[in-house]
């Protein structure tokens, strides 16, 4: 209710407005508040989690009573142990967000976007809301990150080891501490190097963390992914934003789409060839297949001609004419179907004196 002030000389009157005596009426309403919304919503069954340094994500069972919504920090407990996770959706249909969606969507969402190659678990259980205890330990753990990756680098030194020291994650309850880490690449036309033996730098850090340690052997892609932040088109890193498979990207792509080869350019912040180059090569080469190739003879509107170029994304192709030798565009549809006559025989070139 919306109470009017009336002033009268030093005392204030309420003067109730029937309207909005109305409108708190439940019964005298078609539609509810947010909050009765709320009020009426079950909490959720189920809660899809993303953890971990390498942001894997999980559906887990949830028996708690408070209803999260989306972005809310949770305790879990995953096959490693007790950490922090971030809610990202309830895939039950009384759940307490109005995004949720359902276990079909969510499994359809994971086979595209890579299958049995995505980080996916069922192999957890979310315990509760984050408190301010919890996060207060978790930022001390964030904070200390970098303390933990030298100490590591230390050790890795000490053993004169190629292995460069990425990050050293300790999770909520301390149980298990990770250590990823990226080893020599050598030459791709070559047989990979040996794997580097770390088992001393393991126990170093068994007996300092008095936890179980774990390693992981990570490349360039997830390194970028644990460490970039923005890229050149102004957006998050994808690897670290969405992109949970990280696939190779080849030259081939670049060269269809008919980007530019500077490598400073089409370069991700891991070195590589950016990921976005794969989202619309299938749709590059589908379209490509349509367009004839460089050099081949055709029939326009304007009689025969041979292909000297092509447009793919506007499906354009630039031809040269026998009539005049004018080079013209002409959109695909356009091209009619027979077989063009042979080209003419070019001009010889003009003689010359010595």
């Amino acid at each position: 209710m919306r109470p009017l002030l009336v002033s009268m000389g030093n005392a204030m009157s309420i003067i109730p407005l029937p309207m909005f005596e109305q409108d708190s009426d439940p019964a005298r309403r078609d539609a509810m508040t947010d909050a009765e919304i709320y009020a009426n919503l079950k909490p959720p069954t189920s809660i899809v989690v993303k953890f971990g340094a390498m942001r894997q994500v999980g559906e887990f069972p949830y028996k708690g009573d408070a209803k999260p919504g989306c972005g809310s920090r949770l305790v879990v407990q995953t096959m490693r142990g007790v950490e922090i996770g971030e809610m990202l959706t309830t895939t039950c249909a009384n759940g307490s967000c109005s995004k949720s969606i359902s276990r079909s969507e969510m499994l359809k969402f994971i086979e595209n976007s890579g299958g049995r190659d995505y980080p996916f678990t069922q192999e957890g259980e979310v315990l509760r809301i984050a408190t301010t205890d919890d996060m207060t330990r978790w930022n001390a753990f964030q904070s200390a990150a970098k303390d933990r990756r030298d100490h590591a680098r230390e050790i890795v030194n000490k053993y004169k080891l190629d292995v460069k020291v990425v990050e050293v994650e300790v999770i909520l309850g301390g149980e298990t501490v990770t250590m990823l880490w990226m080893g020599p690449e050598g030459n791709p036309n070559e047989p990979p190097p040996p794997r580097p033996d770390i088992s001393g730098v393991m126990r170093e850090l068994e007996q300092h963390y008095g936890a179980r340690v774990f390693d992981r052997q990570v490349g360039a892609r997830d390194e970028a992914r644990l460490t970039a932040d923005y890229e050149k088109c102004g957006q998050h890193c994808c690897c670290k934003n969405f992109l949970k498979v990280l696939k190779p990207v080849s030259m081939k792509s670049a060269k269809i789409q008919k980007a530019t080869m500077d490598p400073l350019k089409i370069s991700g912040r891991c070195g590589r060839l950016m990921c976005c180059l794969r989202y619309e090569d299938k749709t590059y080469e589908e379209l490509s297949k349509r367009l004839p190739k460089k050099n081949s003879r055709v029939m326009t509107t304007d009689g025969p001609g041979t292909v000297i170029d092509g447009k793919i994304l506007v499906q354009l192709v630039l031809v040269r004419l026998d009539s005049d030798n004018k080079e013209v565009a002409f959109p695909f549809e356009e091209l009619l179907p027979g077989t063009p006559p042979p080209a003419p025989p070019s001009a010889p070139p003009p003689n010359r004196r010595n």
